[in-house]
């Protein structure tokens, strides 16, 4: 099948895997709108269409600070007990509805705490509703394994308190830990003594590196920190020259370094320039471990179908480029090799089978 022959239907049907996508991002407009109504907080509007394209633009600022900024209103919705078990609940819906079959959702339970939730009861909440999604997806046919990454805020001074959460949790559906927040200003390598915590107990991390800061970010995550995967990583081409890989870029390739690009979200904050240019594509063609994520949904206005239907069309990706990129999810996600290989054999392959 060519990339002309693939429509919307066809990719919407194929079996996904995400594994950068923050759950405070992803929130439904209209129960952004409900759950504001209910704790009394003050929105841009209240029509769920309106919410979701002032979402868009208030994104496309080029910036990522201003990209963050954002998240004022879907973390105000997300400070109760109701709040917390119905958005991770839909979070797992709306995965399932896109044809997702394995997710990895990720955010920062300190963020959550301003309804006088402790970090626990944070994290024990969402994943009480990922739980129920989980079960509800299940029952209609459409089954999706999600794990939970818990983040650390990078430029705040929590990110051990949130490491020693990822420890805690691990048997709880918890499968590792990233930093996220600001890059430019706020170094990983800050948070050392996390990264080294989680290394002693076998916890697996990813690091957002590479996407509003360059090269040195991408070296310290992986080189110091000891990162297993890097969030974005865009800035990776900064270190090939006509196809020619520097250190650096060719320790990411050959040790199967995955990436967890966003090519969408990476428009919105200025890290790319379009999808045609998107690194995601030259680094698709030279080999490297690159994956294929929303990052925020509704900030982004995506979903993994309209992230692969705009490679198809706009930088002519076939569908054995999205099987490449599915597998390889599968392969990098943090769980165990028996669950990532049941997936890719039973459910993506087969899937693709076109």
């Amino acid at each position: 099948m060519t990339a002309m022959r693939v429509d919307a239907d066809v990719i919407r049907r194929l079996p996904k895997a995400v594994l950068h996508d923050h759950l405070d991002g992803g929130l439904r407009p209209a129960t952004v709108v409900e759950l504001a109504a209910e704790v009394g907080h003050t929105l841009p509007t209240t029509d769920p269409d309106e919410l979701a394209a002032w979402y868009f633009e208030a994104a496309n600022s080029g910036d990522l600070v201003r990209y963050i900024a954002t998240f004022e209103h879907t973390l105000a919705v997300m400070q109760t007990r109701e709040g917390l078990l119905r958005t991770a609940e839909e979070y797992v819906l709306d995965l399932a509805a896109d044809g997702v079959v394995y997710g990895e959702v990720r955010y920062a339970p300190e963020l959550n705490t301003n309804g006088g939730l402790s970090l626990a009861e944070v994290v024990e909440t969402v994943q009480e509703g990922l739980a129920a999604g989980m079960a509800k997806a299940a029952a209609a046919g459409t089954p999706v394994r999600v794990g939970t990454l818990l983040c650390g805020m990078r430029m705040f001074d929590r990110v051990r308190e949130a490491a020693d959460l990822a420890v805690a949790f691990r048997d709880a559906g918890v499968v590792g830990f990233d930093i996220a927040g600001a890059e430019a200003g706020f170094p990983a390598a800050d948070h050392l003594a996390a990264f080294e915590h989680l290394r002693r107990e076998s916890v697996p991390f990813t690091i957002h590196a590479g996407e509003a800061d360059g090269l040195s970010s991408i070296h310290q995550a992986l080189q110091i920190c000891g990162a297993q995967r890097i969030g974005h990583g865009v800035r990776l081409t900064d270190d090939i020259v006509d196809g020619k890989l520097g250190r650096l870029a060719g320790w990411v390739r050959d040790r199967r370094v995955a990436l967890e690009m966003c090519p969408t979200s990476n428009l919105q904050t200025g890290a790319a320039t379009s999808i045609a240019e998107h690194p995601i594509t030259a680094l698709k063609d030279l080999g490297f471990r690159v994956t294929l994520n929303t990052d925020n949904r509704l900030v982004s206005g995506t979903t993994m179908t309209r992230e692969m239907s705009l490679l198809v069309e706009e930088a002519g990706w076939t569908v054995e480029d999205l099987r490449t990129v599915t597998v390889n999810a599968l392969k990098s996600a943090f769980i165990p090799f028996d669950e990532r290989k049941a997936l890719i054999e039973d459910v993506v392959l087969p899937g693709y089978a076109l």
